[in-house]
C-alpha cells in the first residue's frame, strides 16, 4: 500500500508542520498529513460549541489537499441530541466506525484529560484495519494539543464556537473560567458547567491541581450584568492569587474578603465555596461564605454538607471557618450556585439527578443538570446556574485519563 502501508506516528515531522504554518492554518495542516497517510477522502474538525447542544465545522480538508467551505467556521452546525456526534463525545473512550454512501467514516474523539474538545470527521475509501484506527486515534489526540497550543494565539477558534452574541458581561464572566471544564488527574476527576441567564448574574467556577492539593471554588457575584462580573473578576483574581501561593482555603476567603470590603460599595457581596482536597489521603476542607452547602453521594446515599456558613465575601471582615471531611474512594462531590435553587428553577431535583446519573462521567453529569434547568425554566433563566462536580478515586485510584481512541474502544456499525 506504498504511504498507506505500514505507519507509525511521526510527532516531531507533525509539530514541524504545524510550527512552520500560522495558528489559524494549524488544523488544516494536520488534516492534510491524515488524508495523506491513510487514504482519507476528506478530513474534517468539529468543535463543540459554547452551549453545547451542536458540533461547528472548523476545516474540511479533501484527499488532494483543498479546503473547502471558503474558510466559514461556522459554515455547518450540526446538532447534537440523538446524533452519533454526541454518543462521541459523550463516551469519549470509542470512536466511531460506520460505513456511508462513498466508503467508510470514522468519528473519533479529540479529547484531552477527558475534556471533550471536538471530533475528527474522516471518510475512507475502504474499511479501516487495525493499524488504521490505532494511527488515527493517536493523530487525534496530538490534534487535541495542538489545538490548544494554537488557541492561545488566535480567537478564531473561540470564535467558531459562539452561537450567539457576547455581551460585555459575559466576554468577562467567561475570562474568569478556566480554559478546560474538565480535567482528569489520577485521583481525581473534575467538571464544572455554567448556564447563564440572559442578564449575566456572575457565577464562576475554578480549579487547579498541584503536588499536594485539588483546590476548587464556585462563586457567585450579587446583581446582573457588568457589575456583577466585575465583582466576580475581583474575587476569582484573589482566590486565584492566594491560590498560588498555596494558601490554604481560610486564607484564600480571608483575602477575597478584604479584597472586596476594599474594592466594592456597601451593598455589594458574593457568595462562594472554597474548597482543597488533600490528594494523599482525601481530606476535604471547606470554606462557605454564604452560599447554599455543597452535595455529597457516597455509596449510592445523596446528602447535604450541612455546614454552618460564614458571612458572604465583602460584609464585614470576619474569620473563615474550615469544616473537614474524609472523602472516600468513589465519594462524588457536587457545589451549584443558587440559580439550580431559585424561583422558576426549583423543579430540578438535584439529589434524584445524582443519584439517576451516578454510573455517568462528571462531565455528563454537570450537562444533564444544565439541561433540566433550562428545561424547567423554558431556557428563561432568571440567574446563572453553575455547578462544579468533583469524583474522588483514591491515592491509587485512577479514572484512565483518555489518551485517543484505540482499536479496543472502535465500534462499528
Amino acid at each position: 500500500m506504498d504511504e498507506v502501508g505500514t505507519r507509525r506516528f511521526d510527532l516531531a515531522a507533525l509539530l514541524a508542520a504545524v510550527e512552520a504554518v500560522p495558528p489559524v492554518e494549524a488544523v488544516d495542516v494536520l488534516a492534510r498529513q491524515l488524508a495523506k497517510r491513510v487514504g482519507a477522502t476528506d478530513v474534517s474538525l468539529l468543535i463543540a460549541n459554547f452551549s453545547g447542544d451542536a458540533v461547528v465545522r472548523m476545516s474540511h480538508v479533501t484527499a488532494d489537499g483543498e479546503t473547502r467551505d471558503g474558510h466559514n467556521e461556522r459554515a455547518e452546525s450540526l446538532p447534537l441530541p440523538g446524533s452519533p456526534y454526541e454518543h462521541v463525545l459523550q463516551h469519549q473512550e470509542e470512536l466511531k466506525v460506520r460505513e456511508v454512501a462513498d466508503g467508510w467514516q470514522l468519528l473519533v474523539p479529540v479529547t484531552e484529560r477527558g475534556d471533550a474538545i471536538g471530533i475528527l470527521e474522516m471518510t475512507l475509501r475502504q474499511a479501516p484495519d487495525e493499524e488504521v484506527i490505532d494511527y488515527i486515534g493517536a493523530a487525534a489526540h496530538a490534534l487535541a494539543y495542538v489545538l490548544i497550543a494554537s488557541r492561545r494565539h488566535t480567537d478564531l477558534f473561540e470564535w467558531a464556537q459562539r452561537d450567539t452574541p457576547f455581551s460585555l458581561a459575559a466576554e468577562i464572566q467567561r475570562r474568569l473560567l478556566p480554559s478546560a471544564y474538565t480535567v482528569e488527574g489520577g485521583p481525581f476527576t473534575v467538571a464544572g458547567w455554567l448556564e447563564p441567564a440572559a442578564n449575566v448574574g456572575g457565577d464562576t467556577f475554578d480549579y487547579s491541581v498541584d503536588r499536594e492539593y485539588l483546590y476548587a471554588s464556585l462563586t457567585d457575584a450579587m446583581g446582573h450584568s457588568t457589575t456583577a462580573a466585575m465583582l466576580a473578576t475581583i474575587a476569582v483574581g484573589s482566590l486565584r492569587n492566594t491560590r498560588r501561593s498555596m494558601a490554604s482555603p481560610a486564607e484564600q476567603a480571608t483575602a477575597v474578603n478584604r479584597a472586596l470590603l476594599e474594592c466594592s460599595d456597601a451593598d455589594q457581596f458574593v457568595t462562594g465555596l472554597v474548597v482543597r482536597i488533600c490528594l494523599a489521603n482525601g481530606t476535604l476542607e471547606v470554606v462557605n461564605a454564604g452560599h447554599p452547602p455543597p452535595l455529597l453521594l457516597r455509596s449510592g446515599h445523596g446528602a447535604t454538607l450541612e455546614f454552618r456558613p460564614d458571612t458572604p465575601f465583602g460584609v464585614i471582615d470576619f474569620e473563615p471557618t474550615t469544616h473537614r471531611v474524609s472523602l472516600e474512594p468513589g465519594d462524588r462531590l457536587v457545589l451549584v450556585t443558587d440559580g439550580f435553587l431559585e424561583r422558576n428553577a426549583v423543579e430540578v431535583d438535584i439529589t434524584s439527578t445524582l443519584l439517576e446519573c451516578q454510573k455517568r462521567h462528571a462531565r455528563e453529569l454537570v450537562r444533564e443538570l444544565s439541561n433540566k434547568v433550562l428545561l424547567a425554566t423554558g431556557g428563561d433563566l432568571r440567574d446563572d446556574a453553575a455547578v462544579l462536580c468533583i469524583d474522588w478515586l483514591g491515592p491509587s485510584g485512577s479514572r484512565d485519563a483518555t489518551a485517543g481512541a484505540s482499536r479496543a474502544r472502535a465500534t462499528r456499525n
